[in-house]
């Protein structure tokens, strides 16, 4: 813990200027030892925290800009899909989750639901689950080449929550590929007895999939109505993120990979 404080003191003074700055200077902005500073600076910068664009002196690296652009993406999608959820919630009377990808699986980052709407499926945010046992995860690993979906198979071992799960790397592929032809993705009883999940993505501006919207009912609740309007839903938010789908040669629009 104290390695990490005086990291994020040296960090804290870096951002603190505009221009490089000098390892005596941060030395003594700290009230570390030189030779501890240059310790961790060391260590910083090979984790790309750091950069040192000549001998003796220190700047921000460009590492954390790509955590604070993934930061920035999260938060900016979870506000502008808000009001969206709301009113595809409204429509449907059933919940709307917002999900993002973490790792190998996906967190519920956001909801839309209503306390008087009687019997629903309800998650909780922050709460995680299995890319391979969720609609939104589908969507995810639907964008994996074979060697990442294969790698992520064998790291899990694709382990089930129900009977309905899907446990065999075969039958996964499969199900991803209706997901691509498609372009949504379902969860039938696979993460929870009596509950099935529709879900479509949400691409950012460079057409990366950054999130999953999707809507969680008990399984004789659930309506294929339902798909053109989260389908809807999702381009709205899509498109208010500066999504602008490729245009086919035949006229149509396909998602960005």
């Amino acid at each position: 813990m104290q390695v990490l404080e005086r990291a994020f003191a040296l960090l804290d003074v870096l951002a603190a200027h505009d221009e490089p700055v000098p390892l005596k200077t941060l030395a003594e902005a700290t009230g570390l030892h030189p030779s501890t500073t240059h310790r961790i600076l060391h260590d910083l910068a090979l984790g790309g925290f750091v950069e040192r664009p000549q001998s003796g002196v220190y700047r921000l690296g460009l590492r954390l800009l790509e955590l604070g652009n993934l930061v920035k993406a999260r938060l900016d999608v979870r506000e502008v899909a808000l009001a969206p959820m709301r009113e595809l919630h409204r429509q449907i009377q059933q919940p709307v989750n917002l999900s993002v990808r973490q790792g190998d699986e996906i967190v519920y980052i956001e909801r839309a639901y209503s306390e008087r709407s009687g019997m629903q499926v309800v998650r909780a945010i922050g709460g995680r689950a299995p890319l391979h046992l969720t609609s939104v995860g589908k969507l995810f690993l639907a964008q994996e080449d074979p060697q990442r979906l294969r790698a992520y198979a064998t790291r899990t071992g694709l382990a089930g929550n129900t009977p309905n799960s899907i446990t065999q790397l075969a039958a996964l592929e499969r199900e991803l590929a209706q997901c691509r032809r498609l372009g949504i993705a379902r969860d039938n009883e696979e993460l929870e007895p009596g509950v099935r999940c529709m879900a479509a993505g949400i691409y950012d501006d460079q057409g990366r999939l950054v999130a999953g919207l999707s809507i969680s009912a008990p399984a004789d609740r659930i309506d294929e109505g339902w798909i053109a309007k989260l389908q809807a839903t999702a381009a709205q938010i899509s498109a208010a993120l500066g999504y602008r789908p490729a245009t086919s040669a035949a006229g149509g629009s396909t998602p960005r990979t």
